[in-house]
């Protein structure tokens, strides 16, 4: 258990840093956007677009390990959903819990904690639950709130066109192309994606932590028990889903599933909370879920990796 512990104490003390740097007012909310703008258009795009041009096809189209992913991120999801649906709330607050208690932070979080578990041969992988999470689910959730904003300007094919316009959507598809043309990245590009892809993580984690710096005081207007329901699906349902999927099931290589089960395992990301921002709707909630299931799993990340034996 302290082995574990301390092979992902770096990655919370990067985020710990970027909580101290804005509870200290060292870093304010418009570093906090401008980072993050960073990391979501420059950083972690060169990261994606690196790993998917330097892979081989075998190693990014693993269809069990994505059926096991997938599995898992859309039960948490439906469940929650049609579970608010059931108690009579809108369909864009649903929404909005369904995607918090299941968008595993696989951006920020996934690729330096895949990297010091699994070294080179868990970024494929991770790259592919990325893209999942960050395009496939939160692409069917933007369609959703467009349903449930009934917004003309903003309609469900118009959302789901800027979900494919991402930069990190784009990224990994000319990877794939440099990927399959079998080209080798020139030595000066190769560098240059090199040295901005590596800014991608730590930047991420500080990032992280400057927006749990802003959550601070979710769950104290009463929505308390609603927020742990979330961070129980999302930390202990949603792993122990993809496990039974990945393992018993389909019977995926050790290293594949403990892979499955981590990132599946990962907190909740900061997708849900730009959701709630962009269109007013539980944004405390997603607050909430971002933060506690955060600290959450600075305990319960170490034990998963024990229980895995990773």
């Amino acid at each position: 258990m302290l082995a574990s512990l301390l092979t992902v104490l770096p990655i919370f003390a990067l985020v710990a840093t970027g909580w101290l740097a804005a509870r200290l007012k060292a870093l304010g909310p418009e570093a906090t956007r401008e980072l993050n703008r960073f990391v979501v258009y420059l950083a972690l795009p060169a990261l994606l677009f690196g790993i998917m041009a330097r892979s081989e096809p075998a190693e990014i189209w693993q269809p069990g390990f994505i059926l096991a992913f997938l599995v898992g991120t859309g039960i948490v999801f439906g469940l929650v959903l049609w579970l608010r649906l059931r108690r009579g709330e809108g369909l864009a607050a649903a929404t909005v819990d369904a995607l918090s208690a299941s968008y595993p932070n696989t951006g920020f979080m996934g690729f330096p904690l895949a990297a010091a578990l699994f070294g080179e041969i868990g970024l494929a992988p991770t790259l592919v639950a990325a893209i999942l999470t960050a395009c496939v689910l939160f692409g069917f959730a933007l369609v959703l709130m467009a349903f449930a904003k009934r917004d003309r300007q903003r309609s469900p094919i118009l959302a789901l066109v800027s979900v494919l316009k991402s930069p990190l959507l784009v990224a990994p598809a000319l990877g794939a192309v440099v990927m399959l043309s079998g080209w080798s990245l020139p030595e000066p590009v190769d560098d240059f994606v090199t040295l901005l892809g590596a800014a991608a993580s730590p930047c991420a984690l500080v990032t992280l932590g400057l927006f749990l710096a802003q959550s601070q005081g979710a769950g104290a207007d009463g929505t308390g028990r609603r927020i742990g329901e979330i961070v129980g699906l999302k930390l202990i349902v949603q792993p122990a889903l993809t496990f039974l999927v990945a393992g018993p099931i389909l019977g995926l290589p050790a290293h594949l599933v403990a892979l499955a089960v981590i990132l599946a395992g990962l907190p909740t990301g900061t997708g849900p909370f730009m959701l709630a921002e962009l269109h007013g709707q539980g944004q405390r909630i997603a607050a909430g879920a971002l933060l506690y299931s955060t600290l959450a799993s600075v305990l319960l990340l170490p034990l998963l990796m024990v229980v895995l034996g990773v």
